[in-house]
């Protein structure tokens, strides 16, 4: 709790919160306003194809300019750089109404403007904190986020059941230029200009980095893997309570809250836990927990089940990706931080981009159940995958 008494961490942590509702409410509204207006999993998973592949090609801009500049003015500019254009958007809305193609305009902005922020906040996190303080750092970061994504999914059902998508879009725009201002207020990082100049900021320079980096390269691999099973959770869970439950966006929102409720529980438990259990056991005990409730969701068909399966995918993703993200910074640069941390995001932004459209069409096909079976199968991957692997401390 002492980190909440460092200002720069404080000013931080308050604009992740508000960052991640307001990712949280348009992840909610954008997957569930597109299957309203079109009613078809296959273009919302298109939506969310075009949202990674956005990502996807800004990662290595992203990771290159996050070790070349100040984190704080790239985190500044990953706040603005979104709200702008949205009330251009939101403009556009209130005078035409739904526009498929604005809502694809709207899908590359979010992607690019989430890849940024996600590259240069873990490299400020690193910046800013010593090595002993990063696990619970990583904690607090995923508190935040949940916090901010699970408020999000407790009212994003009931605003877009009553007053529509707009307000969602406006809302994004109020809590952007809030956490702008957070970030103003919060003192500069140090740009080590001799460490940069060493470390050849090229973005190919950062790949040849990670491979000389066998343990980076592993937990590279098995972070992806989460982000991936957010992905198809999310081009999944829409059609799953619209088809198969039949319930409305209300139930949607709710278990979208349980997963954010999932991840507050991980990021208030994992900091104490990493400091009392190996990390290699405790990443493939949050696998295990994935992979049975993942099987338990292709198979089942209550709303009850839905959202404790959802909660405790929030928890072990969560979990997976504090202990993944500590372990990454215990092992890279800090000059090299940025450009590993977007190319393992770009790697996973890249399988999404096939991913997100095959799960809408075969989701359509086979049922929206299907999508939770191909969940429990990658998370299953990672399990394997953490069981091979030696020690990581």
């Amino acid at each position: 709790m002492g980190l909440l008494s460092n200002k720069q961490f404080r000013n931080f942590f308050l604009a992740d919160i508000i960052s991640g509702f307001g990712v949280g409410l348009m992840t909610v509204g954008a997957n569930w306003y597109m299957l309203a207006q079109t009613k078809s999993s296959k273009l919302v998973g298109f939506y969310l194809t075009i949202n990674v592949i956005a990502g996807f090609i800004s990662a290595p801009l992203a990771g290159t300019l996050t070790d070349r500049f100040s984190r704080r003015v790239m985190i500044l500019w990953s706040f603005i750089g979104r709200a702008i254009p949205m009330i251009v958007i939101a403009g556009f809305f209130i005078i035409n109404g739904f526009n498929l193609y604005v809502m694809y305009g709207l899908a590359m902005l979010t992607g690019a403007g989430w890849i940024t922020y996600m590259s240069a906040s873990r490299s400020y996190i690193q910046s800013i904190l010593p090595a002993e303080l990063l696990g619970s750092a990583n904690s607090f970061v995923e508190v935040s986020l949940q916090v901010g994504m699970f408020i999000a999914g407790a009212i994003s059902g009931v605003i877009l059941n009553y007053t529509g998508f707009l307000a969602i879009l406006l809302i994004n725009i109020a809590m952007f230029s809030v956490g702008a201002l957070l970030i103003l207020l919060s003192p500069k990082d140090k740009v080590d200009s001799d460490a940069i100049r060493k470390s050849e900021t090229g973005f190919i320079n950062g790949i040849r980095y990670i491979l000389t980096k066998p343990v980076v390269i592993v937990i590279g691999i098995l972070s992806v893997l989460p982000l991936l099973v957010t992905q198809l959770f999310n081009v999944s869970s829409p059609a799953y309570v619209s088809n198969l439950l039949g319930q409305n966006s209300i139930v949607y929102g709710t278990a979208d809250m349980l997963y954010g409720i999932g991840g507050l529980t991980a990021g208030i438990i994992t900091s104490w836990v990493i400091t009392k259990i190996n990390k290699k056991r405790m990443i493939s005990v949050y696998f295990s927990i994935a992979c049975i409730v993942l099987i338990l969701l292709y198979l089942g068909r209550m709303v009850s089940l839905m959202y404790i399966c959802t909660y405790a995918i929030g928890l072990s993703n969560s979990s997976l990706r504090i202990v993944t993200n500590t372990v990454l910074m215990e092992n890279v640069s800090k000059q090299y931080m940025g450009r590993t941390t977007s190319i393992w995001n770009g790697i996973a932004q890249f399988i999404e981009i096939f991913a997100s459209s095959w799960m809408g069409i075969m989701n359509d096909k086979l049922g929206a159940n299907f999508g939770f079976l191909i969940m429990f199968i990658v998370m299953g991957i990672g399990l394997v995958i953490s069981l091979t692997i030696r020690r990581i401390e």
